[in-house]
């Protein structure tokens, strides 16, 4: 079956920076097959009129934990320390695999709505197949593993394991859910951060990582005092101790990388590690702003992602942008981050992220068919004639998403989910959320 978007100007994100007035996107078989102008042919059962929109690849976030999206709002005031201990960790280890579907279907909603189309995962300790499932039955595209944790302080009883039981959960998990959805859900295994894991455990995250062809992904040097607990325990810098136990190298995505010396931005741009920056994160919870703009002149590869939605308060890739392109002109100058070089940031550097960069992050024929249809013809982002990315970047809003498909499935049309129940999806939410919250009291 074909599907046809038309008359759109289609800003294509490749190696150009193409944009296509009043071009279409032809999708065949969950694929781009043509951009241009296209003959609607016989085959051809749906068209989708995206005159006076954009066409733009689907945002992804390189960084997000679709476990805390019940937690928001419950977790302000807090460096990411106390954050963690006083408030996410006891809840974390409250969920069951009830209150986690809620919590993941309520992620995608918010996701969907907003432009995205994938996303980096790090799920909690247990239940994990509870996100697959949700991701599953939302068509969205999900690259996801369990949160590993096997030390650490201030850990409760119900996140706490053994270094073989995480082992041993998460390659069960890699090998029942990486690939399945035609290839749409990918594992990643996810060893939480160097303080929260054993030496043991990170060399065989490296390993496996390897032998089995996935992503491994964590954080690093998100906190100055993170930072100095882990120079403290290991001798070495936060991501020079990472490649010195094997985890560095293209398959690998760090969050955050605040607190990053020089020599971790040499490693960093020579293993072709990707960091992914979360700046509404990283401001909430005072922890600092990224060298990003260092990062990428020494060719550093870098995503976007929202984190948590306790941290941020939102997991709108909008705002990611816009704190982006202007959060680091005070200090780097007023051409730092422009506008084209933030919207590569969500969607081919989410891409690399990903490990997808051959199939996803642009419109161009053979990659996937993400996309998603943005009206920008409304007040805050009017008049036309504007150059294109700074309509998006600096005055788009997640209300612009008219239209959005994943594998060529549209999932939302005129901004109504298709594949999730959004009352019942809410309703879920509130429920799950407040049993959590009287568990944990």
């Amino acid at each position: 079956m074909e599907l046809l978007i038309q008359n759109g100007t289609v800003v294509t994100m490749d190696g150009d920076r193409r944009v296509l007035e009043c071009a279409d996107v032809l999708v065949q078989d969950g694929r781009v097959a043509k951009v241009g102008r296209v003959r609607r042919g016989r085959r051809t059962r749906r068209v989708i009129d995206a005159s006076g929109c954009a066409v733009l690849p689907g945002f992804i976030h390189g960084h997000i934990h679709a476990c805390q999206t019940l937690f928001r709002n419950r977790a302000d005031g807090l460096e990411l320390l106390d954050w963690l201990r006083e408030r996410i960790w006891p809840f974390e280890a409250a969920h069951d695999a009830a209150s986690l579907r809620a919590s993941a279907d309520l992620t995608w909603a918010e996701l969907i709505k907003g432009g995205s189309t994938a996303a980096l995962d790090m799920g909690t300790v247990r239940h994990q197949d509870a996100i697959f499932e949700s991701a599953r039955d939302a068509g969205f595209r999900l690259t996801s593993g369990k949160a590993m944790m096997d030390q650490g302080q201030g850990v409760p009883a119900g996140l706490r394991e053994t270094t073989e039981d995480s082992i041993a959960e998460s390659v069960r998990l890699c090998d029942a859910w990486h690939g399945q959805a035609g290839g749409r859900l990918r594992y990643a295994f996810a060893p939480r951060f160097a303080l929260s894991c054993s030496e043991r455990l990170l060399c065989r995250v490296a390993e496996l990582s390897r032998q089995k062809g996935v992503r491994a992904h964590s954080h690093a040097s998100e906190s100055a005092a993170e930072c100095d607990l882990v120079r403290q325990r290991t001798g070495m810098d936060n991501v020079v101790y990472l490649h010195h136990l094997g985890l560095s190298g293209p398959h690998v995505t760090l969050a955050h990388g605040v607190w990053l010396t020089a020599e971790e931005h040499r490693l960093l741009r020579q293993t072709r590690t990707v960091i992914c920056h979360c700046p509404a994160s990283n401001l909430k919870l005072a922890s600092g702003v990224a060298k990003v703009p260092e990062l990428l002149a020494e060719g550093v590869q870098v995503a976007l992602g929202a984190d948590g939605a306790p941290c941020n308060n939102t997991l709108d890739m909008f705002l990611e942008m816009r704190l982006a392109a202007l959060i680091h002109k005070p200090r780097a100058g007023p051409l730092a981050m422009d506008a084209w070089t933030v919207l590569e940031l969500a969607t081919r550097g989410g891409a690399r992220a990903l490990g997808l960069e051959e199939e996803i992050g642009s419109v161009e024929p053979g990659k996937k068919a993400d996309l998603c249809v943005l009206d920008l013809g409304r007040p805050a982002s009017a008049p036309e004639g504007v150059e294109l990315a700074s309509r998006v970047v600096y005055s788009g809003s997640a209300d612009c998403v008219r239209d959005v498909l994943i594998d060529g499935q549209v999932v939302m049309r005129d901004r109504r989910l298709l594949t999730l129940d959004e009352p019942a999806v809410l309703e879920a939410a509130t429920r799950e959320s407040r049993r959590l919250a009287a568990q944990v009291g």
